[in-house]
């Protein structure tokens, strides 16, 4: 399956079908290095490495470049005034090169909560997080449960209808065992469907309405399970323990449109940056 680039507001995202010029997705290391006088180097970095991504593209269909041209400028496109997702705020970026949409840590199962609460919450039955087993968490299931994993900004990871969706629960739990879900939610973070199998791993398709999803999961048996190594992906092919791209929320921060031989193209270039929030 070849993917492409979808961006915009979550219940409005549109598909880039056409290959950008160039592309940059380094990500922010912020690091700064001091120089003592006998020559020793210290370096100083931030736990978090935003994301960068510079796009380019030439001879750009006119519709997909009003699209960009719309977020850039934070313009609202006929008929969503009164939408749920407003001009403002941050935008979703699904960047076709990342294999796993958790968040980095969340991939890993290091959490800077002690309860594990900015990663992972508990749908049925009881998960307590347990210390760190070198640099991971693990969970103690008490009883037959499952959990949902937590979007850092969202009511879930962006879709749009049609979007195939896959997810893999952590691979050290039983396949003979575990239960794989996907949770499909409205604009309003309200519940539609679930896709949900008994194994290790789910596909599915958004359906009608579907602006977000949230991947469930349970290793159907108590005892101590770790949560390293999930991957949630666009497409049909999870890989076990891939790093964690993260799915951020974005603001555009640089942007580039100059009229194209042939009229109505357009050579567009668009920068953005992973963000908190994103402000008027």
């Amino acid at each position: 399956m070849t993917r492409n680039l979808w961006i915009g507001k979550p219940g409005l995202l549109r598909e880039i079908s056409q290959a950008a010029k160039s592309w940059d997705r380094t990500a922010d290391l912020n690091v700064t290095e001091f120089k003592s006088l006998e020559g020793a180097v210290t370096t100083v970095a931030p736990p978090r490495t935003p994301r960068r991504i510079k796009l380019s593209w030439d001879l750009l269909p006119p519709d997909d470049a009003q699209h960009l041209a719309r977020l850039a400028r934070r313009v609202n496109g006929p008929g969503l005034q009164g939408s749920p997702t407003t001009s403002y705020g941050p935008l979703a970026v699904l960047d076709p090169a990342s294999v796993n949409l958790l968040d980095p840590y969340q991939a890993a199962a290091q959490s800077s909560s002690p309860s594990g609460g900015d990663h992972w919450f508990t749908i049925v039955g009881t998960m307590v997080v347990s210390p760190a087993d070198g640099d991971t968490v693990v969970a103690q299931f008490q009883d037959i449960t499952k959990i949902g994993w937590r979007h850092g900004t969202w009511a879930g990871w962006p879709v749009a209808p049609g979007m195939r969706v896959s997810w893999l629960v952590p691979p050290d739990w039983s396949p003979v065992t575990a239960t794989a879900q996907l949770d499909w939610k409205d604009a309003d973070g309200a519940y539609l469907s679930s896709t949900s199998v008994s194994g290790a791993s789910v596909t599915g398709t958004a359906p009608a309405g579907a602006a977000f999803v949230t991947p469930v999961g349970g290793p159907g048996v108590t005892g101590l399970a770790g949560l390293a190594g999930a991957c949630l992906t666009v497409g049909d092919t999870p890989v076990p323990y891939a790093l964690g791209d993260g799915c951020p929320a974005m603001s555009v921060t640089a942007y580039g449109d100059a009229p194209a031989n042939p009229l109505p193209y357009r050579n567009i270039s668009i920068d953005l940056v992973e963000v908190r929030g994103a402000e008027l």
